[in-house]
């Protein structure tokens, strides 16, 4: 029955270094990447770190394009960073700071196809201090992202139906079969 041991101990290990934390975001949710759509209220309430995707589900005539603050806030087309028109759009956060989506055809942004994420590191730095050295609160603190508008690409596009291969709920389940088939041997 040791045999049994070492295969729970490797589970829990893979458990531990899988990506389970990262995220796929559906755009709109069930609405999708669409005209009319208030995309501030749906990014409300979510917390978008590094490694999390977001998945663009839109019909043929739209784009997701990624672009710089300015042409986000001008609804400016035609300068994207990073353009895809497939209809089924996954982009990987790979970059802390804001990212800018517009739909790059005529009009659309300017009709609600236009989306902000602000990507947090997920690092924790240490509290303020005082002027004595001493820490001012008593938890660590989360860095925030730090909007950035740059001309490089910030994220990186794959056209793939998404889905979470490794889930949190995934990782839960088998850690505790781990931990009973461990208690059985």
């Amino acid at each position: 029955m040791a045999g049994v041991g070492v295969v729970c101990v490797v589970f829990l290990v893979l458990c531990a270094v899988m990506p389970s934390l990262a995220t796929d975001y559906t755009v709109g949710d069930s609405a999708g990447w669409t005209m009319g759509a208030d995309y501030s209220t749906w990014t409300s309430g979510k917390t978008f770190v590094l490694g999390d995707t977001l998945v663009f589900n839109y019909g043929g005539g739209h784009t997701v394009d990624e672009v710089s603050a300015s042409d986000y806030s001008t609804c400016t087309v035609g300068n994207a960073i990073t353009s895809d028109s497939t209809g089924a759009t996954t982009i990987s956060l790979k970059k802390a700071g804001t990212h800018y989506f517009i739909c790059g055809v005529i009009g659309h942004c300017g009709s609600g196809m236009k989306l902000a994420v602000t990507v947090e590191s997920g690092k924790t730095t240490a509290p303020p201090t005082s002027s004595s050295g001493t820490p001012s609160s008593g938890a660590a603190t989360t860095s925030p992202a730090t909007p950035t508008a740059t001309t490089t690409p910030s994220s990186t596009v794959t056209h793939s139906s998404a889905g979470n291969a490794f889930s949190p709920f995934v990782a839960v389940v088998i850690t505790w079969l781990a931990l009973f088939l461990l208690v059985l041997s």
